[in-house]
């Protein structure tokens, strides 16, 4: 393995691709040990109608889970999926509060026609992996198209990206789910106990990917008080079009959002795991589902191997993007 960034494909096929029906599938694969940085997916397939999809293509991720050497290292699982909605995606949303650009379509100027797509993931990651040949297990669940592809069909890509500069190991655990109803009430997460480092940011999920049923959100780790969800929003860089999507249609590039509509990214600054869950009292004007997703960052130092040697860093700290992007340095 180079001293240096270095891109390397290790899975390819045609059958991990979204269709008309709602599908999952399950899939591993090896990889050359090393500093493994992040994960990227791309994933393209030729739909019959660009109306078959009228958001981005993050709205119809339903699940993904990553599996590296026996330990599982991300594991997102959405409330709200559907290829019917014109707005920015929950995953998407979740991924690129963790660094711009980790959630993207390629425009559709930039494709054969309004009918194709070219998706893109990046799973920040931060693992040394042994030398000699690792195992990545994935299962990625995917909402249903409103048509089945076009005759061309689809392709995803996995790709690994070997940076020895990477300064932090990323996990994204198990989410912790939560039925609320139409008053205050508290709510406790439960943080992992066995994964090192400290909590950089939760995704605050519900099942209403249409309205706002949480008005305010108490975080007892940061605030005395309750505080509103467009507060949140503010602090957290998304009222400052701090969001970006690709929505088909007249778009013919990247569109600006202030908000994710029910779906919360509250950094909270590198908080202590301890030995006490996350604390929080929510007050909704509804009944609904909510799950609240954490993200544990802890310092890594990469281990490159003897090799031709590359003379810039390419240094990524996924705790540092978090607050990059909150406005809470303004």
């Amino acid at each position: 393995m180079s001293n240096g960034v270095r891109y390397t494909l290790v899975e390819t096929n045609t059958v991990d691709v979204p269709t008309n029906a709602a599908a999952s599938f399950n899939r591993g694969y090896n990889l050359p040990g090393g500093s493994i940085d992040e994960v990227i997916i791309k994933l393209s397939f030729r739909m019959t109608a660009a109306a078959d999809l009228d958001g981005d293509t993050s709205n119809i991720i339903d699940a993904l889970r990553l599996v590296l050497n026996g330990e599982t290292i991300f594991d997102y699982q959405a409330l709200v999926a559907s290829a019917g909605v014109a707005t920015p995606g929950t995953f998407g949303y979740f991924l690129n509060s963790l660094g711009m650009g980790r959630s993207m379509d390629v425009p559709a100027g930039n494709l054969a026609s309004t009918a194709h797509r070219e998706y893109y993931i990046r799973v920040p990651v931060g693992r040394n992996a042994p030398q000699g040949i690792s195992r990545l297990e994935y299962s990625l669940s995917y909402a249903a198209l409103a048509q089945a592809l076009h005759g061309d069909g689809g392709q995803i890509q996995w790709w690994i990206r070997y940076n020895p500069s990477m300064q932090t190991t990323t996990t994204v655990g198990n989410a912790t789910s939560f039925t609320y109803t139409a008053t205050q009430q508290q709510v406790v997460t439960r943080l992992p106990q066995n994964v090192p480092g400290t909590l950089a940011g939760i995704l605050i999920q519900t099942d209403n990917g249409t309205a706002d049923e949480i008005d305010e959100i108490r975080l007892v780790s940061q605030s005395d008080f309750a505080m509103d969800v467009d507060m949140w929003r503010l602090l957290a860089g998304d009222t400052a079009n701090g969001l970006m999507a690709y929505i088909p249609g007249a778009n013919t590039s990247q569109t600006y959002f202030t908000e994710c509509i029910g779906q919360y990214f509250i950094p909270t600054f590198s908080l202590s795991l301890a030995q006490d869950d996350l604390r929080m009292q929510v007050t909704a004007n509804a009944g609904g589902t909510l799950s609240v997703t954490p993200v544990i960052t802890s310092p890594i130092v990469g281990k490159p191997a003897p090799a031709q040697t590359q003379t810039q860093k390419v240094s990524t700290n996924v705790a540092a993007a978090v607050l990059d992007d909150s406005a809470a340095q303004v």
